[in-house]
């Protein structure tokens, strides 16, 4: 098949600095044929490892393991790229065809009794192998990904197991491509311009330019982000637009041909019969297995002791907005009277804000600022390597030592990309394979009209630091085997530099710097940042709630067991929350089923309680800058040698106990979200 396809971009590395792909070459009919070329490559790898009639060794069994697929990994960090970034027709077709191939090439290496006999020898012999720490961790870590793949099961069970694992695969990219089409499918038309009364202006420009771009001349159209809760909401004050936008976020997955229930029942129904066949009572089991938090049950303690304070908190500020409102407010109210509580309590107006944080400032005289004070990092565009999309940015990374790798940047919202903010990589960091890291950054920040500034919310800012804390994580990696490369850590710790990183845009330092007013450069005022920090615990009880309600969610679909019958999406939801504590009317979850890609799309399923997990150590962390001086040089340097460098090249609670000292302590959490009562 190699030769077959010799003019392939992906079957040798790319010329190009630090291997960035190389997008002028690189044609939809290129993927297909370098999947199948890539997992015949690999395959043929495996069998030649297989075939060695000397005894196995860390060599030529664990690090050759490490080596092979180099088709499959360039072909697969563009392609999935594009999934998430930049889809077509074509794209989505080819992902229906090649993910369940790709779920059952996994299989086929992860079940090859052959290969596992050769990890088995050497992980009985461990001790004796004179292997250095991240040796014997890697050794460990096959043997323990192999045993969790299914390899001790009989050959019927790894055939059912291959099926499962094939299907669900499949579902899983049917889910993200309906959830996709229906958003963009659900956004909503507004014909007449007075519905759009309290509408900033570049917001109101967007909709207009949306509903041009559709054939809509004349109209608004209000699009879609991935959460339950639509930005828009706090802004219009027309009653019944406001309802129709929320009625059209949450019915998302729930209409027509983009109706998305009966894939989540059945991924609900797969996910439980293959953890019985591995062993666990249920999908969440399996999950958590591998995870810093260990078990359900303490992830059961946590969640538990969470949710009734924030549930509590969350209907208290319901009915303080009521009053406010003189009659009883829903969910599609709640955004626009808390901000119109927060102005008239705090003197504190987020639209006001805006002028502030315009997105260049913001990115360059704080992102890039901080990391700078931090870290030592200096950033410089480049425009010489082709991109996948105009709008794609790319930057040099250097510290001291010379150039990390490159940044790259992909802020803008479009139809064709899905929403929410994430953190992927092109090429990860590995001594073995000497690479250096390429990492990606996206975002669906709302486009200006041509010569406007992009202008920013508070959320904006904090989930442009929150995806430079994933992208740090991948830029620092400092790891040998392309296995622990960055963000390769327990789902339930990946979130946790990230989360450290949003420290920053509210340090009085890096604000400064950052928070300007776009056209005078005149630095927020100092009134206004008093009035922010006092106001950082309103609403603080819907948030969390609404966090935790889909938390919980995921928990509870994924504690089914495989005898369980569900036969009505919406009721199991609702009686979930219910029994949870958190069936909130004004704080639906952040998710609801149909539409909650990083369970049924994406992968966290039983995993999304990592965020609050993560957020623990995150404030305990906030905790340690405060105690050493902030944003010092020295601390950034701790921070990176001891974490950040380190991927998962080590046990990730023994790294944060090396760092902190001791275990991380809840207290700074509970009081950072207003949970101490």
């Amino acid at each position: 098949m190699l030769a077959r396809v010799s003019t392939n971009p992906f079957l040798a590395p790319s010329p190009l600095p630090f291997q960035f792909p190389d997008f002028d070459a690189i044609r939809e009919e290129h993927f297909l044929p370098a999947f199948t070329a890539g997992m015949e490559q690999q395959r043929a790898e495996v069998d030649e490892i297989t075939a060695d009639p000397g005894p196995a060794t860390f060599d030529n069994t664990i690090v050759a393991l490490e080596l092979s697929g180099a088709v499959l990994r360039r072909v697969s960090a563009v392609f999935f790229t594009l999934v998430g970034s930049c889809s077509t027709p074509g794209i989505r077709a080819i992902e229906a065809e090649v993910a369940p191939q790709l779920a059952a090439h996994s299989d086929a290496i992860m079940l090859d009794p052959a290969l596992f006999t050769r990890i088995e020898a050497l992980f009985a012999a461990r001790d004796d192998l004179g292997l250095d720490p991240e040796s014997l961790r890697l050794l460990e870590r096959r043997h323990r990904d192999a045993v969790r793949a299914g390899a001790r099961l009989g050959a019927a069970e790894q055939e059912r197991l291959r099926t499962l694992n094939t299907q669900l695969s499949a579902l899983s990219t049917e889910f993200g491509a309906k959830l996709l089409a229906g958003a963009n499918d659900g956004a909503v038309l507004v014909e007449d311009p007075a519905e759009l009364a309290g509408l900033p202006a570049d917001a109101r420009s967007a909709a207009a330019r949306a509903a041009t771009a559709r054939g809509h001349d004349g109209a608004h159209l209000i699009t879609l982000v991935l959460p339950t809760g639509q930005p828009v909401l706090a802004s219009i004050s027309d009653r019944g637009l406001r309802e129709r936008v929320h009625r059209a976020s949450v019915t998302r997955g729930l209409r027509g041909e983009h109706d998305t229930r009966e894939i989540v029942l059945r991924m609900a129904e797969l996910r439980a019969e293959r953890a019985q066949l591995l062993g666990h009572p249920h999908h969440a089991s399996w999950v958590v297995e591998i995870g810093t938090a260990g078990t359900v049950d303490a992830i059961d303690a946590m969640l538990g002791k969470l949710a009734p304070v924030a549930a509590a908190n969350a209907q208290k500020e319901a009915d303080e907005l009521s009053a406010a409102a003189g009659y009883p407010v829903e969910a599609w109210d709640r955004a626009f009277y808390a901000e119109r509580v927060r102005r008239e309590r705090f003197d504190l107006d987020a639209g006001a804000m805006r002028p502030y944080l315009e997105l260049e400032r913001v990115l360059h005289d704080g992102v890039f600022y901080a990391a700078g004070r931090l870290y030592g990092l200096r950033f410089s565009e480049r425009h010489d390597l082709p991109r996948y999309h105009p709008e794609v940015r790319i930057f040099d990374v250097f510290d001291e030592n010379g150039q990390l790798g490159l940044f790259v940047a992909d802020l803008y919202a479009r139809e064709s990309k899905r929403g929410g903010a994430w953190m992927n990589s092109f090429v990860t960091q590995s001594r073995l394979l000497d690479t250096l890291p390429v990492v990606l950054n996206t975002l669906n920040l709302a486009r200006p009209a041509d010569g406007e500034p992009t202008l920013l919310t508070i959320d904006n800012v904090r989930t442009l630091f929150h995806e430079f804390g994933h992208a740090l994580h991948g830029l620092f990696s400092d790891v040998q085997y392309p296995m622990f490369a960055g963000t390769a850590v327990p789902r339930d710790f990946v979130e946790y530099p990230s989360q450290v990183n949003e420290m920053w845009l509210r340090d009085p330092e890096v604000l400064s710097h950052y928070a300007r007013h776009h056209e005078t450069g005149e630095a927020l005022p100092a009134e206004m940042v008093e009035r922010l920090d006092e106001a950082q615990l309103f609403g603080e009880g819907f948030a969390t709630t609404e966090y935790l309600a889909a938390a919980l969610l995921d928990q509870a679909w994924h504690r089914l067991g495989p005898d369980a019958q569900v036969a009505d999406v919406e009721r199991f939801e609702a009686d979930a929350l219910a029994a949870a504590g958190v069936a909130v009317p004004t704080a639906p979850p952040r998710y609801r089923s149909t539409y909650f890609n990083h369970i049924f799309g994406g992968a966290y399923s039983a995993g999304y309680y990592s965020y609050i997990w993560s957020e623990v150590l995150d404030a305990d962390t906030v905790e340690w800058f405060a105690e050493n001086g902030g944003l010092l040089r020295e601390n950034g340097d701790t921070f990176r040698r001891e974490l950040l460098s380190r991927g998962g090249s080590v046990d990730p609670m023994e790294a944060y106990r090396g760092f902190r000292g001791r275990d991380p302590e809840i207290a700074p959490l509970l009081a950072r979200r207003g949970l101490t009562g």
